[in-house]
């Protein structure tokens, strides 16, 4: 008996998602990248040959269930940890069973589910027995490894991208779902949209597209033998749309909300801002963001971006959402709109590249401070010429080393 069937036994109940879980690679679908026909991953596993990997992907896109179907395909023990609620000690009992295991011949694979939750100290925990072959690690992660993950760990793994169920997987996913409640209980009939419903409110999370289908089937209507299945009722248990936004989707959406601003694609900023409010961002984040962007990439080409994008900020302190959502909105289509000029970044980062390099000289004699009792004793100000009194009196005002240099 196999992993997969041992957990649809124990438990009648479980959910639609558990049960409908790929029990062969084969019936693992959305991650054509990973497990195409002569992939990497795919030949490792079919060679028998095992290595530590740590699968990033969003949540639902099946990484639990590849950590399991590698462990079924090379016959290893499988023990599998949660990082929310496993610590050291947890590690070292799973460090024990490996010994016994590999006396015996087999290998084992710990998978740990979130190991972005664990400390650099539960982290640091694993490394020596990734070198000496003790046991082979599975991490599991929505958050990008190479932020949540430390470098020792990271450079004695893998890391495997996973995407979000694509749409046509998806469809296929949710057929498979209806068919099995069918086969378990009474026939289903429902509307052509039902199924595109699903997809777009799962967005490519297969977990949340099998809950809403096993919900949905059971809240349908029921008439002579047949379950009756409408959008209506799938809008009602669909009623709080929650906005997907993990840490690395924070920073992902606001670099995507300052380059849509910088490319002047206003409707593509205003997506981005939308998502943001949605997601429960601050808004006082967001009018930071518009910030930067009023005098990093509009600056002198329009200077009135900066003040709007300021009174956005200040407008967003008193009002706070939703009311805010309206003076950020007004402050990103103008500054996405607005001309737009670099010159005033390039400029002072120019110059303080040059000071950093060592390029940092002090100012010509005659602009130093000449305000205190001994400053005409070392010539401080001597020479200087008043500029409202001699406008047409050239100076020099870049130190002496620099006096060619020219930041814009």
């Amino acid at each position: 008996m196999d992993l997969f069937t041992q957990l649809e036994n124990a438990n009648k109940q479980i959910p639609l998602a558990e049960i409908m879980r790929p029990k062969t690679l084969d019936e693992f679908m959305g991650q054509s990248n990973v497990v195409a026909q002569n992939s990497p991953l795919l030949n490792l596993i079919k060679s028998q040959r095992l290595f530590s990997l740590i699968l990033w992907g969003p949540p639902g896109c099946g990484k639990t269930t590849l950590a399991r179907l590698i462990a079924q395909n090379v016959q290893a023990q499988f023990i599998e940890l949660s990082a929310v609620a496993s610590g050291i000690k947890d590690i070292k009992e799973t460090v024990d069973s490996a010994k016994q295991a590999l006396r015996a011949g087999q290998k084992t694979i710990l998978f740990i589910d979130e190991i972005h939750r664990y400390s650099k100290t539960q982290q640091d925990v694993l490394l020596p027995y990734l070198e000496n072959g003790t046991l082979f690690l599975i991490g599991s992660t929505t958050e990008n490894p190479s932020f949540q993950v430390v470098p020792a760990l990271l450079s004695r793994v893998q890391v495997i991208r996973l995407n979000a169920i694509n749409d046509t997987s998806m469809e296929k996913i949710i057929d498979r779902g209806f068919s099995y409640l069918e086969k378990q209980y009474q026939p289903l009939q429902y509307e052509e949209d039902v199924k595109k419903f699903i997809v777009m409110h799962s967005r490519g999370d297969a977990r949340c597209a099998l809950n809403m289908v096993e919900n949905a089937y059971f809240a349908s209507s029921y008439s002579c033998g047949t379950r009756i299945l409408t959008i209506g009722i799938l809008e009602n248990i669909t009623q709080q749309h929650n906005t997907r936004y993990s840490i690395q989707e924070h920073y992902d959406c606001a670099s995507a909300f300052q380059k849509s601003l910088r490319g002047s694609d206003a409707d593509a900023a205003i997506y981005y801002l939308a998502k943001m409010i949605e997601a429960g961002e601050d808004p006082r984040f967001i009018a930071r963001r518009l910030i930067v962007c009023a005098a990093e990439d509009v600056g002198n080409a329009d200077p009135m971006a900066l003040n709007i994008a300021l009174n956005a900020h200040r407008a967003a302190e008193i009002l706070g959402f939703p009311e805010a959502r309206i003076p950020l909105a007004q402050a990103v289509i103008y500054v996405a709109r607005a001309p737009k000029s670099n010159t005033s970044i390039m400029a002072i980062d120019a110059a303080l590249q040059d000071i950093r390099s060592g390029k940092d000289y002090p100012p010509p004699i005659h602009l130093r401070d000449a305000h205190y009792k001994d400053a005409a004793k070392y010539g401080f100000g001597e020479g200087y010429v008043y500029t409202h009194s001699a406008p047409d009196v050239k100076q020099q005002f870049m130190p002496v080393e620099l006096c060619d240099r020219k930041y814009l």
